[in-house]
């Protein structure tokens, strides 16, 4: 069964609400050819080799700040452990572990070990769809109900009538693909148990990776839009839509495309949509408390279990190492080491800001929304470190990453916490001191 969050999701929407990098209101949208437009990186030479951190214009002695801040996370048993991998210029320049695997075994961390990265998967998804926008599958203003028949006619849920029941309108129009990349399809989510239609979302399993995706499909097809399409932005379930027609526009299930077309190309060897058993010994499961409580949270599915309906929103595994090399691809404009999987221009397509000003109200100041990336379109808004331009995402259960095309720089970090008070506050931590360390 999908993981499905237990009040600890309220958590969740207030820190949307505070977090600067994380999803509030911004007068002016920034739309496409309004971003700074990056100068490509040469190519050659970028194999992620490790090197010195001065041969890319990073201070050695100022990356120490980094290192120490989070030895001392673990140290303090803030976390189990944490992972991080910075890159500049195709070049790895940091790369440690620190802490444990499993608290319990007292097991140390270590720099291949395995993570749910829940909703670092959604970028997986994007670069999955906008491949097969490049064969001509689909178009972004395409209506979605015409590759989903099961969409033509949502509803919208308005309120409650007097006797408690889900007062509901008609959708006027089918939410558009542009919409369903950009989380402004009007669909829901199970992060909010409090709120009225994502309550409905828990109640239906929509998210079961136990059936087929077609199930989910049938099912959203029962329930109301929280929002007419194209009016709000709202974090939701069409990721997970979008892996759906991953398999429909490819013909192929949607685990065996990401295999074939993005991770075998990349050499992803560790990242799949479940743990082999031969690699367990490497896993960490997510943990939660702090101190004295710090223990493995036992609310988990099982690692091993092969997904009959993978999660194009939530459900990958993956090292850090694996997921440099993804952010890698997309700072070289779609390929590393000769393999090209985007055009250029494609990738440029999927980190920039594609929501109209008045959904992008319900975002961060600062921030848009390209095709399923966060983006920073205005940094001294959004009040943080990173280059306007950059893109990024998180997973629930503490992992991050962004990727900074002005600086030519990624970042990837890797920890299994269930408190998103704790693991925001570490991911803002790392900007600031991989910044103060950026020279040249």
């Amino acid at each position: 069964m999908t993981y499905r969050p237990r009040p600890f999701a309220l958590g969740l929407i207030a820190l949307f609400a505070a977090a600067p990098l994380v999803l509030t209101s911004l007068a002016q949208a920034t739309h496409e050819g309004a971003m700074p437009r990056a100068k490509a990186p040469e190519t050659t030479g970028r194999d992620l080799a490790t090197v010195a951190p001065e041969s890319v214009g990073i201070s050695s002695e100022r990356l120490k700040r980094l290192d120490v801040a989070m030895k001392k996370l673990a140290d303090d048993k803030q976390v189990a452990g944490l992972v991080t991998l910075l890159e500049r210029h195709g070049k790895i320049v940091d790369f440690g572990a620190v802490g444990l695997r499993d608290v319990k075994a007292t097991e140390p961390l270590q720099k291949d070990s395995i993570f749910r990265i829940y909703s670092m998967t959604k970028p997986v998804t994007g670069v999955a769809m906008m491949m097969l926008y490049e064969e001509g599958k689909w178009r972004l203003e395409d209506p979605v109900s015409r590759y989903i028949p099961e969409f033509a006619r949502l509803k919208v849920y308005t309120g409650k009538n007097d006797d408690g029941s889900p007062k509901l309108e008609d959708a006027r129009r089918s939410m558009t693909m542009r919409e369903l990349m950009t989380h402004t399809a009007g669909l829901g989510y199970v992060l909010n148990p409090n709120g009225p239609v994502d309550r409905m979302f828990i109640d239906a399993h929509v998210l079961n990776d136990r059936v087929p995706l077609q199930t989910m499909i049938d099912g959203l097809a029962n329930l109301p839009l929280i929002a007419q399409p194209g009016a709000r932005w709202s974090y939701s379930i069409a990721v997970d839509v979008q892996g759906y027609l991953v398999e429909k526009f490819s013909g192929q299930p949607f685990a065996e495309f990401a295999r074939a077309r993005i991770f075998e190309p990349l050499g992803m060897k560790d990242t799949a949509f479940y743990v082999p058993k031969d690699k367990m010994s490497r896993f960490s499961e997510v943990h939660t408390g702090a101190g004295a409580t710090l223990s493995i949270d036992p609310n988990r599915p099982d690692p091993t279990m092969v997904p009959l309906g993978p999660s194009g929103g939530g459900g990958l595994y993956s090292t850090a190492s694996d997921y440099a090399r993804f952010c890698e691809m997309l700072l070289e404009g779609g390929q590393w080491k000769g393999v090209r999987l985007l055009a250029p221009r494609t990738v440029e397509m999927m980190r920039t800001n594609h929501v109209n000003p008045e959904p992008l109200k319900t975002m961060p100041q600062g921030t848009g929304w390209g095709m399923d990336f966060q983006v920073v379109t205005d940094a001294a808004a959004a009040g943080e470190s990173v280059s306007t331009g950059t893109f990024s995402w998180f997973g629930i259960a503490g992992t991050w990453f962004w990727i900074d095309p002005v600086e030519d720089l990624a970042f990837v970090g890797m920890v299994g916490h269930q408190s998103l008070q704790t693991t925001r506050a570490i991911q803002g931590l790392s900007r600031s001191l991989v910044y103060q360390a950026v020279t040249n």
